[in-house]
């Protein structure tokens, strides 16, 4: 039970003391009786008389508990917040007499605010999110990922031959002469546009364009039903490279000129 000072306390009675005059001087006017204590004590102030007597009682037990400093226990290590009268100041109308502003029904000025309960206070954890430290969860997996593609390569290579051709012959050029199959698309480019258009403006603006994607589709959905763009772009690229590396690969014969695979022949070797 927390302490009331007394100058709080007697504000407190006392505006409610003259609270409950006002309003009861028209009914005492008619039964000058009716608002007389029950009890066996006969209140010293004239004013009481017009309090009613569970009024009474209530503040005098209020008093005694503030004067005896008796403190009430909080079951289950709960706070117990006590009634206290509330500070309020009269303006206007109340200053002359009348019901104290804030005032409750019937100008009561006190509040019971409630007792909380051990445990029924809680702390919020933080909402789990779908993200993870860089280190050591991504790099680990990578290294590990990379261990395991390098092991895998060097068991193959030692069971399986790599398919290259004889040594090279300065004085005999192969005709033709292609590119590896992942530079086969900037060959193909060659033989159809000027060596500006084919090896930097065509490139370039498909580089460009992959790096503006993310910053014009920003989406955060992982669904492709939601990507349609970001998926529209990359697919046209891939799209556009794999025709022009099949082409290189299996429709350009000796000259780079255009042959058909199943007429004659495919000049292609891995």
């Amino acid at each position: 039970m927390t302490e009331i000072p007394e100058h709080l306390r007697k504000r407190a009675e006392a505006a409610r003391a003259k609270a409950e005059a006002e309003k009861g001087e028209a009914a005492a006017a008619d039964a000058p009786a009716a608002d007389a204590p029950t009890g066996a004590e006969t209140p010293a102030d004239p004013a009481e008389s017009r309090i009613p007597a569970h009024l009474l009682e209530r503040s005098r037990a209020a008093k005694a508990k503030a004067e005896g400093g008796e403190a009430a226990e909080a079951g289950g290590g709960g706070v117990a917040v006590a009634e206290r009268p509330s500070a309020v100041t009269a303006v206007g109308p109340a200053a002359a007499g009348g019901v104290p502003v804030g005032a409750g029904p019937g100008g009561h000025t006190q509040r019971l605010l409630t007792v909380v309960k051990s445990g029924s206070i809680q702390d919020v954890k933080a909402t789990p999110v779908d993200k993870v430290h860089t280190w050591p969860h991504l790099l680990a997996g990578e290294f590990v990922a990379s261990l395991i593609c390098l092991a895998f390569t060097f068991v193959f290579s030692v069971f399986v031959n790599a398919p290259l051709l004889q040594l090279a012959n300065p004085n005999r050029t192969p005709n033709p002469s292609k590119a590896p199959w992942y530079f086969l698309g900037l060959q193909e480019l060659l033989t159809m546009f000027h060596p500006m258009v084919a090896g930097v403006t065509i490139p370039g603006m498909g580089l460009i364009l992959l790096a503006v994607t993310p910053y014009v589709d920003r989406n955060p959905s992982n669904k492709p039903e939601d990507r349609k763009f970001a998926i529209s772009v990359f697919t046209i690229f891939m799209m556009f490279w794999a025709v022009l590396v099949l082409i290189g690969s299996f429709f350009r014969g000796p000259g780079q000129n255009f042959v058909l695979p199943w007429r004659n022949g495919i000049f292609f070797d891995l």
